[in-house]
């Protein structure tokens, strides 16, 4: 069918909304609420357009198309309205901080207000009252900065499932909280932060950690040590102009290296080293028939998911810490004999794409070591922010590899950072385990893309192997409750927090690309396809370990290091004061 755009004839689709209409016909209208396809509230009206024969302007975002139809988008009437409402905002709004805010440059009210030629506020009146909730190791929540735009609501029950956060009062008295205005951390937040990803102001932040890593660096009694995740080196580019999905990994360590690090680690080593342990685990847990399915255990936020709404079935996580977690036990124990020095002198920092991460480091259960495994935990955008304040141009430094004894990871170990590359990479290594024959396809195209849940059955020998792999925490409910009725047909789940995976996560840099995870996840699978080893169990440096250290996979070290169990978080709560 037809309608008219600003007097051009459009050819349109009959489920479509005047605002993708306008973005067809190469006209932009502006929005501050809305998320196609999941959040269509049109709560902000900045999208405000006029229709023919309307008597009031219309709001484009949650206005369907009809035939016919014309819609005029930038008429004065229309300008008038929306730079009315945008200073109504604005005039609730921080007017000294944006300078300082996180969001700087980045904040899509800012950009709002430049483009719309905003250059005083004509109103003025009381503001609200203030709320600076900081007690989350992961997300800092700032409700002066908050526009009621209702994204991180939407995100939070319709994306993840979790419901933690809602709209509470009525007018100007309404606030997004959890229930009863409490603080995040008496919440069941999983602390993914895919409520920052997208905020579009300075509301949600995530907690940084970036002076205490300065400060680590800078202290000459202080040996540094520091991890990157497969995600951050296909993302981090992004920061200094590079395609999502570019990879940057020679330049990512040169530029650790350059800040001050004294080593500089790929988290792909303990990725190889998790599989290791896991695929260990399942096999003995299918020898015994127990426990079945095995669900993984390194993403932080569904472990905390499960913890608080499904606690009696945390007995089918498997118990393998995450590779960040092992990295750190690894560092303090396993290297500080190796360097000769205590591991009260080393200070361990990872780079992740995953807030949710810093929460976990400080999890009573990552002490293994007797100290804390992983210190200090910077998101991708933490790590550009201190390679900007330090003038170290990311694209302009040499290449350098990863440091030994650990070396560069396998092909399995970067795919880890997508949605099914945890599954794919265990089911190249228990394929020849099992076998003890070669594996000559290592592409089990079946468990990889973005649908939330994905199934398969792998031929394992004479066994095959039922497998599901679930992205995004609103698509693991069905599932839950499936084992809990004990009909689940799966011996072993892949479950990862955020959508898309760690490539997707809370603390990666933001991105208005629709394409940006299948970029990012398009990049991993050619970091696999170059690196020279693929499988996690022919990692020589995971061979060493388990030659000098370990002994072997659920060996009795491995055990006190590499694996832990999970608690009730749902009673813990209650606990917090």
């Amino acid at each position: 069918m037809y309608m008219k755009i600003n007097g051009i004839r459009v050819a349109v689709e009959p489920d479509m909304t005047i605002i993708q209409a306008a973005r067809k016909a190469g006209f932009y209208i502006p929005s501050l609420c809305s998320m196609e396809g999941v959040h269509e509230i049109g709560s902000c009206r900045i999208c405000v357009v006029e229709v023919k024969g309307a008597r009031t302007l219309i709001p484009a975002c949650i206005t369907r198309v009809e035939e016919d139809m014309e819609v005029f988008t930038h008429t004065a009437r229309v300008r008038r309205a929306r730079k009315t409402i945008l200073e109504l905002i604005l005039s609730d709004h921080p007017p000294d901080e944006c300078l300082t805010c996180e969001k700087n440059n980045q904040c899509e009210l800012q950009k709002l207000a430049v483009q719309m030629n905003v250059q005083q506020i004509r109103y003025e009146g009381e503001p609200s009252p203030r709320i600076i909730d900081d007690e989350s190791p992961a997300v800092v929540r700032d409700s002066a900065k908050c526009i009621l735009c209702r994204r991180c609501v939407t995100v939070c029950s319709q994306i993840q499932g979790v419901n933690a956060i809602a709209p509470i009062g009525r007018g100007f008295n309404t606030v997004i909280a959890p229930a009863g205005r409490a603080f995040i951390m008496k919440s069941p937040c999983v602390q993914c932060g895919q409520c920052i990803n997208v905020c579009p102001t300075g509301a949600l932040t995530e907690k940084t950690d970036v002076d205490r890593v300065w400060r680590a660096l800078e202290d000459p009694r202080i040996y540094t040590v520091v991890q990157a995740a497969p995600a951050v080196r296909v993302s981090i580019g992004e920061i200094f102009g590079l395609e999502p999905g570019t990879s940057v990994t020679g330049k990512l360590v040169s530029s650790l290296k350059r800040l001050g690090f004294d080593r500089v680690f790929d988290t792909n080593f303990s990725a190889d080293l998790t599989i290791m342990e896991e695929v260990s685990e399942l096999i003995q847990r299918i020898d015994e028939g127990r426990s079945l399915p095995m669900i993984t255990s390194c993403s932080p936020g569904w472990i905390n998911y499960l913890e608080y709404f499904f606690p009696h079935l945390t007995d089918h996580l498997s118990t393998c810490k995450s590779p960040q977690q092992m990295f750190g036990a690894l560092i303090k124990t396993y290297y500080a004999q190796k360097l000769g020095i205590s591991a009260d002198r080393i200070f361990t920092v990872s780079v992740m794409p995953c807030t949710a991460k810093k929460y976990e480091s400080q999890r009573p259960e990552m002490y293994s070591s007797g100290y804390r495994d992983v210190d200090a935990v910077l998101t991708t955008r933490e790590l550009g922010a201190m390679l900007k304040e330090a003038g170290i141009d990311l694209l302009s430094g040499a290449e350098y590899s990863f440091d030994e004894p650990f070396g560069p990871g396998s092909g399995a170990g970067a795919i880890f950072g997508n949605t099914g590359g945890v599954m794919e990479a265990a089911l190249r290594t228990a394929y020849e385990i099992l076998t003890g024959e070669e594996l000559r396809d290592l592409e089990f195209h079946q468990v990889r893309n973005l649908p939330g849940i994905k199934e398969a059955g792998v031929n394992i020998g004479d066994m095959k192997l039922s497998v599901a792999v679930i992205h995004g925490l609103g698509n693991i409910r069905e599932v839950l409750e499936d084992i809990e009725k004990g009909n689940s047909p799966y011996h072993f789940i892949e479950v990862m927090c955020c959508p898309g995976g760690c490539i997707g996560g809370g603390g990666q840099p933001f991105s208005d690309d629709p394409d940006v995870r299948q970029k990012r996840i398009a990049g991993l699978y050619r970091e696999d396809a170059k690196l020279p080893v693929r499988k996690s169990h022919e990692n020589p440096a995971v061979q060493q370990l388990y030659r000098e250290f370990l002994g072997k996979p659920l060996g009795q070290k491995s055990h006190k290091l590499l694996h832990t169990r999970y608690s009730n978080r749902y009673e813990l709560l209650q606990k917090v004061d």
